[in-house]
């Protein structure tokens, strides 16, 4: 069974910055695009970015401030996230690819880490 865990969140100031890192277990992360998304109080799950198995591609939604990167060695893809505001605050979840690129949808979730924004 695809196992996906996500850890790195928590309180911190706007302005301010936090790593999420999503890592796999039961399986080799190298053949699945990897995708965050992020679910806000009383609003629907949205996408946040993706990249592809090899790394090569990524995408990210037009409100987004962060860098998505992956290091297949350690099993495992990051969200940098800098400047922060408050409207990111959410979970935040990351999914495992139906295959190697993004556009192939996705399967296995984590349980998601909180992020929150605020001073």
């Amino acid at each position: 069974q695809l196992q996906l865990v996500e850890s790195g969140g928590g309180l911190v100031q706007p302005g301010g910055s936090l790593r999420l890192s999503c890592a796999a277990s039961g399986f080799t992360l190298d053949y699945y695009a990897i995708g965050w998304f992020r679910q806000a109080p009383g609003k629907e799950r949205e996408g946040v970015s993706c990249i592809s198995s090899s790394g090569i591609t990524t995408n990210y939604a037009d409100f987004v401030r962060f860098t998505i990167s992956r290091d297949n060695a350690k099993n495992t893809v990051y969200l940098q996230m800098n400047s922060l505001k408050s409207e990111d605050t959410g979970v935040y979840y990351c999914a495992a690819g139906l295959g190697k690129r993004c556009l192939m949808g996705f399967g296995s979730w984590g349980q998601g880490t909180q992020v929150t924004v605020s001073s």
